[in-house]
């Protein structure tokens, strides 16, 4: 009967590709011999038990600091609340709207700021204006932030401008006392409405017209400037850091200036009040010849 078994296992094995080693194996695991030759089964592993499930506490939720605006809200409507309960202005994007970041320095509308170095633009000739944002595009005169607004603007562009802001007429403010003696009034009055023919300096007002607020297409007023911003731009002439179109008159004129002239002539004008508006062209030729003044 063992034999038997024998060979039935030989033959499993054979069937199944195993090798006499494995085949004895696997017949000792077959064979019903005493417990002393059969391989004791091997003990079943216990499941793992499943770790306890940690509780955790509900996370309470926290309201918003500050409501969120209404999904249906159009920018810049009325029904849409800026901070502090006022209603964000409609946005018309016209030009009145793109300029708005020459008011953060030159006042509302142009007007100027007392600060003292932010000149008015308001009422000024459009062609001066076009002249001098195209001086500041170019290099002509030099200041880093104007360059900077400025740099990629065309012609058109600025022209646009220009004329924005010379259509505004807006009220001056009442000027300031200009500090001056009664020799340096006098000497200030006569550079300004007299010339000067020894140091071939024309009267102002032979350019920039009679009641100084300055001519078209091109000429600016007087009036209504800081005294530190005449000041600054007078000395900027004497030095070469503004420039004009050739021939630069201005830069003539200012040289052959005193720095004495110079502060008396800019607190003379600051003091004196303005609101007249730009006289209209002349063919009357100028004193001196001007670049950059054709319409």
């Amino acid at each position: 009967m063992n034999r038997t078994r024998i060979v039935t296992g030989v033959l499993i094995a054979a069937v199944l590709g195993l090798g006499p080693s494995t085949a004895s194996v696997a017949f000792a695991q077959a064979s019903p011999t005493s417990s002393s030759q059969v391989a004791p089964a091997a003990k079943p592993v216990p499941a793992a038990k499943p770790a306890p499930t940690a509780t955790v506490a509900p996370v309470p939720r926290i309201a918003p600091a500050v409501p969120a605006a209404p999904a249906a809200s159009a920018i810049g409507t009325d029904e849409e609340a800026a901070p502090g309960g006022r209603p964000l202005r409609p946005l018309s994007n016209d030009i009145a709207e793109r300029v708005q970041a020459c008011t953060l320095c030159h006042g509302p509308q142009g007007r100027a700021t007392p600060q003292g170095y932010f000149p008015r633009l308001a009422g000024k000739p459009a062609g001066y204006l076009f002249n001098q944002l195209q001086a500041f595009r170019d290099g002509r005169r030099h200041h880093a932030l104007m360059a900077g607004l400025l740099r990629n603007m065309s012609d058109d562009y600025l022209r646009e401008i220009a004329g924005y802001f010379a259509a505004l007429d807006v009220p001056y403010p009442a000027p300031a006392p200009s500090g001056l003696g009664a020799e340096q009034q006098a000497r200030a009055e006569r550079l300004v409405t007299q010339s000067d023919p020894s140091r071939r300096v024309p009267a102002c007002t032979a350019c920039h017209g009679p009641s100084m607020a300055g001519r078209q297409p091109a000429i600016p007023g007087l009036l209504g400037l800081p005294r530190d911003y005449l000041v600054g731009q007078l000395g900027a002439w004497r030095n070469g850091l503004r420039r004009a179109h050739a021939p630069d008159c201005m830069a003539d004129v200012a040289r052959a200036l005193s720095a004495d002239d110079v502060a008396v002539v800019a607190s003379w004008l600051a003091a004196r009040p303005a609101g007249a508006h730009p006289e209209p062209p002349s063919s009357a030729p100028l004193p001196v010849a001007c670049g950059g003044l054709a319409p």
